[in-house]
């Protein structure tokens, strides 16, 4: 496959999954605001922004819709949902020969549905994130069902092979970033509240951290709905059937890498699938008291450091490889 064609199925993927994480993200926080104590907003939102990157170009001022407009509909802002999705759609129109029509079509309506004229207006863009209106829940709900759909529509009907791989690579790589970024934004306060009990509003946090990871509902069918920040934890980062878990999404992504190297039958991978498979082994023969035994946001950030280590090996083994690596094999 041309180098090209993996970067662009490879950001085309990685940007649609920021979009729905940040939509969810926004969704789940609007609702919660209507529990909250004002107390609370100012650190739930810097939460957020925490979740995200802490992106350089952005920083809370106070006004939950202020942050929730530039984060909808800013797409100067790289978290953004509208700068992802045009993001994507790029990717895809360089790609269009590799991709099915039926991919195009339902990334392109949705790309058409967020940048129509009317959704540049600033007034209308503030309708739609207006506490007075059912609007918020509305738009992101159709971005996160539009996504929902890419991915089941790219999984019917592409042929999966190395393309369709390299959408799976940039899919879990981009879930397993956010989620461990989520989870530390979180980890010093869920400990907090733990060792002093939790009130109404702690487990409405709680329940928001779950709902964030759309983990809400699997949670309760396998601890019920008592919230604890250990079981939270532990299910988040080491349940291997959630698709939403740490280790499930380094599992997927590391069985992507392995099809891609059998399918390209090169001999470069060895440091790609040897760093890929140092990580799933950090959460596969990892148990929960190991981890509470040291420092979590050490662990959490080490996992991000091993993703962005996998990342530079993609790109140096497939994408801005030279010559003579190619051809050397």
């Amino acid at each position: 496959m041309l180098s090209r064609v993996a970067d662009s199925l490879y950001w085309m993927s990685r940007y649609l999954e920021r979009a729905e994480h940040t939509t969810r993200l926004l969704d789940v926080n609007l609702n919660l605001m209507l529990d909250e104590s004002p107390s609370a907003a100012e650190r739930r939102w810097q939460r957020v922004l925490q979740a995200l990157g802490s992106p350089k170009d952005l920083e809370w001022q106070g006004d939950p819709f202020q942050l929730s407009h530039a984060l909808t509909f800013e797409a100067d802002h790289q978290s953004s949902v509208l700068g992802c999705i045009i993001a994507a759609r790029e990717n895809a129109r360089h790609v269009r020969e590799q991709i099915s029509t039926e991919m195009w079509h339902r990334l392109n309506t949705l790309y058409l549905a967020v940048t129509r004229p009317e959704m540049q207006s600033d007034m209308h863009a503030e309708a739609l994130l207006s506490r007075h209106t059912e609007g918020p829940t509305e738009f992101l709900q159709e971005v996160m069902e539009a996504v929902h759909q890419f991915h089941g529509v790219t999984d019917s009907t592409m042929s999966h092979g190395e393309g369709w791989q390299f959408i799976q690579v940039g899919r879990y790589m981009e879930r397993a970033s956010a989620t461990a970024m989520l989870l530390e934004s979180y980890v010093p306060e869920l400990w907090k509240e733990q060792e002093r009990g939790i009130d109404g509003n702690e487990y409405l946090e709680w329940m928001g951290l779950l709902r964030s990871a759309t983990a809400f509902e699997a949670y309760c069918k396998v601890y019920t709905a008592d919230l604890t920040a250990e079981w939270i934890l532990e299910f988040l980062l080491l349940d291997k059937d959630f698709p939403h878990s740490l280790r499930f999404s380094i599992d997927a992504m590391r069985q992507a890498l392995e099809s891609i190297q059998g399918m390209s039958g090169g001999s470069r991978a060895e440091r790609l699938i040897r760093l890929s498979g140092r990580l799933r082994a950090t959460l596969s023969y990892s148990s929960m008291g190991e981890i509470l035994a040291g420092d979590v946001v050490t662990y959490l950030r080490d996992i991000q450091t091993q993703c962005r280590q996998i990342h530079n090996a993609i790109y140096e083994l497939y994408v801005d490889y030279s010559i003579q690596a190619a051809l050397a094999g």
